[in-house]
């Protein structure tokens, strides 16, 4: 699992970075470290590099069940299912496992770290790529040290979430909670106290982002809406109630309306897509959610955060 998941991440990318004391945070997630001497911002991925790309240092964020499951695991068989063996390493937030592998790269031998690291809410993961060439420089236990100055935060600043969007929001009607859910595309408004992945669909809720492949012509909209609203996630039961064109904020749009039932709870709820249409087939793409009972006050709100929205 971990070494899927090291390429995996190396292929997904962020750009800057916000320095907070001591631990340096990636934008709008929630693991940090204190990087080793030599290692600047990555323009390519969240994260860490050198100058000559000898050594990288991914940070990312997963589900709350990834590290219970490798958790789990090791201690059902703490050798480990391969050649590879986990290590224990304690950092702040409680008991992390690591490992160490060699690779290859092309031809050029590398040596890769994983790390992944217990958050609460959520699982912290890290890897770091250190070529041959870097090795003297950047030995085991320079990257041990660096893994073990792994921290966590519970909260990301509101303001550094929505800095990170390609558009600006500037009225968020009160909602509680704000994440992104993809550092730099997309954000999440939730109702719901403490954990926002704890059925989130019980509150009214919104997903705000951008979509591409959108058709030019304004009479290809209206099938494009409803086959993207007949996309969201989690609805079951769904029944299509309107879906017609409109002006927000002066574009051309579209709205969609649907009743569902979602959650673990099976909550009855109303949900309504707003589509933005803009230029280079790309279009504004909000969902929100209500449990049926609370949508009059709810649709207010949200159309609220929408009329909110400017581009950058």
């Amino acid at each position: 699992m971990i070494r899927f998941l090291f390429a995996a991440f190396f292929l997904a990318g962020s750009a800057t970075l916000v320095f907070a004391a001591d631990a340096v945070f990636p934008p709008g997630v929630r693991v940090g470290l204190t990087p080793a001497d030599g290692l600047a911002p990555s323009k390519s991925f969240s994260g860490f590099e050198t100058e000559n790309d000898g050594v990288k240092v991914l940070i990312a964020e997963l589900p709350a069940a990834a590290f219970a499951e490798v958790e789990t695991s090791l201690k059902a068989n703490p050798a480990g299912n391969g050649p590879v063996k986990p290590e224990v390493l304690q950092i702040g937030s409680g008991a992390a496992y690591y490992t160490v592998e060699s690779a290859k790269v092309g031809d050029e031998p590398v040596r890769r770290y994983s790390m992944i690291l217990p958050g609460g809410t959520f699982s912290g993961y890290i890897a770091v790529q250190v070529a041959q060439s870097a090795d003297a420089k950047y030995p085991a236990d320079t990257i041990k040290a660096m893994l073990a100055s792994a921290i966590v935060r519970q909260q990301v600043p509101v303001e550094e979430q929505l800095a990170m969007l390609p558009f600006k929001i500037s009225e968020l009607s009160n909602f509680k909670n704000v994440r992104t859910l993809a550092p730099g595309a997309a954000v999440l408004l939730g109702d719901t106290t403490g954990d926002l992945d704890a059925n989130f669909e019980a509150a009214p809720f919104m997903i705000i982002g951008t979509i591409g492949g959108v058709p030019e012509k304004a009479d290809d909209r209206s099938r494009f809406a409803q086959q993207a609203a007949a996309q969201i996630p989690g609805l079951r039961e769904a029944k299509l109630t309107s879906s017609e064109p409109l002006r927000i904020d002066g574009s051309p749009g579209f709205e969609t309306r649907i009743d569902a039932v979602s959650g673990k709870s099976n909550t009855p709820v109303t949900v309504v897509q707003w589509l933005r249409f803009g230029g280079n087939n790309a279009a504004l793409r909000i969902v929100a959610s209500a449990p049926r009972d609370q949508w009059s006050d709810a649709f207010t709100r949200f159309r609220a955060v929408r009329d909110g929205i400017e581009a950058k």
